[in-house]
């Protein structure tokens, strides 16, 4: 079977990122309705947190959602005492809600 070009480009980015207990992974995930984010140990295997852009109230456009929701993740984060990540922005272009996303967790405190 041959791969498409989106599981090669997601392949070719997690190839480079790894998620530590010091420093666990950011994952993004686009849908065309909705973002998610998650933030995983890749050595243990498990997911510290995840967020969704459902759990934001507000109505807005689907980007400032998205820097909302990358605010709600660094509070989150820093509630359990994390303060640095790895940005995966699996097969997406970092532009648009992704980058949107990125901008809100760093505004939050995050760190990467």
């Amino acid at each position: 079977m041959r791969k498409t070009g989106k599981i090669l480009r997601r392949t070719r980015v997690r190839s480079k990122i790894k998620g530590t207990s010091q420093r666990p992974r950011l994952s993004v995930f686009r849908s065309n309705k909705f973002i998610y984010a998650q933030i995983i140990d890749d050595e243990k295997g498990k997911t510290i947190l995840g967020v969704s852009e459902r759990e934001i109230k507000e109505k807005n456009t689907k980007t400032e959602n998205s820097k909302n929701l990358g605010l709600l993740v660094a509070k989150k984060a820093a509630q359990k005492k994390i303060n640095e990540v790895v940005f995966d922005r699996g097969s997406y272009q970092y532009h648009g809600r992704v980058k949107a996303l990125a901008e809100g967790a760093r505004e939050g405190g995050l760190k990467f």
